[in-house]
């Protein structure tokens, strides 16, 4: 049997979190007497790791108020979690957890994240959602470079044992597209996260809802198998 990987990004794509996103982007600057980005400009670098994302976001800051920053954007958006718990303030999107039931049947597919949260964001969420039997593999912003970065998706096919041409990653940004291009794997773009698809014209499928998911993946490996 011949193992294929299925390769997840988390926020914009699982689940949509842009409400603490934006929350916690606005307290961390705001703690720095410094105005917050607009809500495209957040958006904008979402999937890119915080000490990547928060230079671009205050370009006029020093490397100790960015690292202040990202501290601020940690601490305000768990307690923004801690709030509401982490199933509500980041809800997966309509059909994510059935699509998941879905591939997870299948025993040649294989699950897994790439994300640019931290492992401690990340095993919150799942251990919310129920979801911690799920991925096989879970690639972190504390173990690798930020996306684009192919080194998430390297060791995902290490770990899974497959090779690029078995794996899809399925994304809602630039920076997901890259990191798969530069991985040499599959890409998947969808379409009601925070790139808007113009940016996302070098994916090999676009789908509009999860009820997609299964014929996008099915395509893909039809024509790998050509």
């Amino acid at each position: 049997m011949r193992l294929r990987a299925v390769i997840f990004d988390v926020d914009g794509t699982l689940v949509d979190s842009q409400a603490d996103i934006l929350a916690a982007m606005s307290a961390a600057f705001e703690a720095e007497g410094i105005k917050p980005p607009s809500r495209d400009e957040v958006l904008g670098i979402v999937g890119l790791s915080l000490d990547v994302a928060i230079p671009m976001l205050a370009p006029q800051s020093d490397h100790a108020a960015c690292t202040r920053m990202v501290q601020g954007y940690k601490d305000a958006y768990t307690n923004l979690r801690l709030l509401q718990g982490a199933d509500v303030s980041s809800p997966l999107y309509a059909g994510a957890r059935e699509a998941l039931a879905r591939l997870k049947e299948q025993d040649e597919i294989l699950l897994g994240v790439a994300t640019g949260k931290s492992r401690r964001g990340l095993d919150k969420l799942i251990e919310a959602h129920g979801l911690a039997k799920t991925f096989l593999t879970q690639q972190v912003a504390d173990d690798h470079p930020s996306k684009p970065n192919p080194s998430m998706l390297l060791q995902a096919m290490h770990e899974l044992g497959v090779e690029a041409r078995d794996m899809v990653m399925i994304g809602d940004t630039s920076f997901d597209m890259d990191m798969a291009r530069a991985a040499g794997v599959h890409f998947i773009a969808v379409s009601w996260g925070y790139h808007e698809t113009s940016r996302l014209a070098g994916a090999d499928v676009v789908i509009e809802d999860f009820a997609q998911l299964d014929g996008a993946l099915d395509l893909i490996w039809s024509k790998a198998n050509d």
